[in-house]
């Protein structure tokens, strides 16, 4: 029998800012060694509140974590000297080039002299920034800047990797070559953490998901398990208002894909076909509800997840949520990343 083991464990971790923003709150998060682990949701859900929290960059509210079977806290450098991390933002110092700031970071991380030429070199090859590794950052795309930052999170050939949307700014080919290197970084037997808005980046690379919403974690289980979740066959709507001339209305335009009935005045039982998606129209269904000023109350045969879904969709945040795993990449964004001292503990409400 093989013992399973956990690289990350969280109980009950909250963690509220002093302008009382709760960013997290009660997360209990188990990551197993040797898998990849996407935190996914909106921006502003809380996924980077809980990437420093698991690195010890801060002190949570409540709560615990353990690493590598450990409590972390902003005082324990060396479980943060078996992590690398990617943060999501922040600048990298304009002058210098890819060679020099992976030596400069493989030196304050501890990495011998004989150790870093060649790994810096190894990693340059595999985030392809050869060509680029003499040119001065500031003349870096934002994707290279991406690529580098991870390069910096492996110098000290970590056990666990945490990535704060380490595709962010990449192009297609750019994205399927870093989720390639997860993979085999993965296969190489290291745990990996990934915060990402990009679903179908989860799909390719992770082998479990949680999702944060609200700074809540809302579901945890495999990739496999959430797709199952995303699409159900009847759902039962609780709302405020005559839907009398919405189910005429919606019948008219689903003409027997979906059917509606009216189990109570406040009730409506929607029964999708099963080429139905859940998501797209669950949406429609939303708007059709706004049209005829009836309100949605909440949602009562389906789960927690559905719940949240259903929420998402009317704030019009993540509308197609469950489709979007299915879906090509989306556009690009421009940011930048930086490789940070991850021995220093800093505290910051960003």
């Amino acid at each position: 029998m093989v013992l399973r083991v956990n690289v990350i464990e969280t109980q009950n971790l909250t963690k509220i800012y002093e302008s009382r923003q709760i960013a997290l709150n009660g997360v209990n998060l188990i990551v197993p060694q040797g898998s990849i682990y996407g935190l996914i949701g909106p921006n502003g859900a809380g996924k980077s509140t809980a990437l420093r929290l698991v690195l010890g960059l801060q002190k949570p509210t409540a709560g615990i974590v353990k690493v590598f079977g450990e409590e972390m806290d902003i005082h324990a450098g060396h479980l943060r000297k078996r992590i690398g991390f990617l943060p999501q933002t922040g600048r990298f110092p304009p002058e210098m080039t890819p060679i020099s700031y992976l030596d400069l970071t493989g030196r304050l991380l501890g990495v011998s002299s004989g150790e870093r030429k060649p790994r810096l070199s190894a990693l340059l090859h595999a985030v392809d920034l050869l060509q680029a590794s003499s040119q001065r950052i500031e003349h870096l795309s934002s994707g290279q800047r991406t690529r580098l930052g991870l390069a910096a999170a492996l110098m000290n050939d970590p056990d666990l990797l945490l990535l704060d949307e380490p595709t962010i700014g990449l192009d297609p080919e750019g994205r399927n070559y870093s989720i390639a290197l997860l993979r085999e970084l993965r296969s190489q037997g290291k745990s990996v953490i990934v915060s990402t808005h990009i679903l179908p980046d989860a799909d390719q690379a992770c082998d479990y998901v949680g999702v944060i919403n609200h700074g809540k974690l809302i579901y945890s289980g495999s990739v496999q398990e959430m797709k199952q979740l995303t699409y159900l066959n009847t759902v039962e709507l609780s709302v405020s208002g005559d839907i009398t001339p919405v189910i005429d209305n919606l019948s008219q335009i689903y003409n027997g894909m979906v059917h509606f009935d009216r189990p109570a005045p406040n009730r409506l039982k929607v029964s999708f076909d099963e080429k139905a998606d859940f998501g797209i129209q669950l949406g429609r269904i939303l708007e059709a509800f706004s049209q005829f000023e009836v309100k949605l109350i909440g949602i009562d045969s389906a789960g927690e997840l559905e719940d949240a879904f259903l929420k998402r969709l009317a704030e019009d945040r993540l509308k197609g949520f469950a489709r979007a795993f299915e879906t090509g990449p989306v556009p690009e964004q421009e940011d930048e990343v930086e490789g940070i001292d991850i021995n220093e503990p800093v505290e910051s409400e960003k």
